[in-house]
């Protein structure tokens, strides 16, 4: 597998990787036309290329590499294949922000979502960050303990809105 920064070539692949986990990951917690209204307003082609291009947004894709290797649908990815993404931004202050992060579910339980956290942590801390901020939907609890498992301690519970309406939503954070 290859974690690297994305380019505005990955913003279709981004979108579908974002659709398809939100199908999967979602559908007790969000209805359909709320997980789509959602996918459209946080993964608008022209806001993802935006995202792609900015100073203080970190992108980073990880794709399949040579070996490719089966999915859990028993596919296999082909060479370069966008499988999985993490949005991240660098605050103004010395803060991290992990938005977003997602492996398609074929191709999940193989590694790429802790290439992709672990990538994106050494390139906040390297950029400067002290601590990064992850926000997970409250009603998520694998992404819950997956942020827990990197050593995320829970700090705040909020809400966040997703195409029109209100979610809970916990904020984990990770020291130096």
């Amino acid at each position: 597998m290859t974690v690297r920064e994305a380019s505005a070539d990955d913003v279709a692949a981004i979108r579908e990787v974002a659709r398809a986990a939100w199908e999967a990951d979602y559908p007790e917690i969000l209805s359909r036309e709320t997980a789509e209204r959602g996918v459209e307003e946080w993964y608008d082609s022209g806001q993802i290329a935006g995202d792609v291009a900015g100073s203080r947004t970190r992108l980073f894709v990880a794709c399949v590499d040579e070996e490719g290797g089966e999915g859990e649908d028993g596919g296999e990815g082909e060479e370069g294949e966008v499988v999985g993404f993490a949005h991240a931004e660098l605050g103004r202050d010395d803060e991290g922000y992990v938005l977003r992060l997602y492996v398609h579910p074929d191709h999940r339980n193989r590694g790429f979502g802790r290439q992709l956290l672990e990538r994106t942590r050494e390139d906040l801390f390297e950029h400067g960050a002290e601590r990064i901020n992850a926000m997970v939907l409250a009603a998520n609890e694998p992404g819950n303990a997956f942020y827990r498992s990197f050593g995320f301690e829970k700090v705040a519970e909020g809400e966040t809105t997703i195409g029109g309406e209100s979610y809970r939503e916990n904020t984990y954070v990770l020291e130096r």
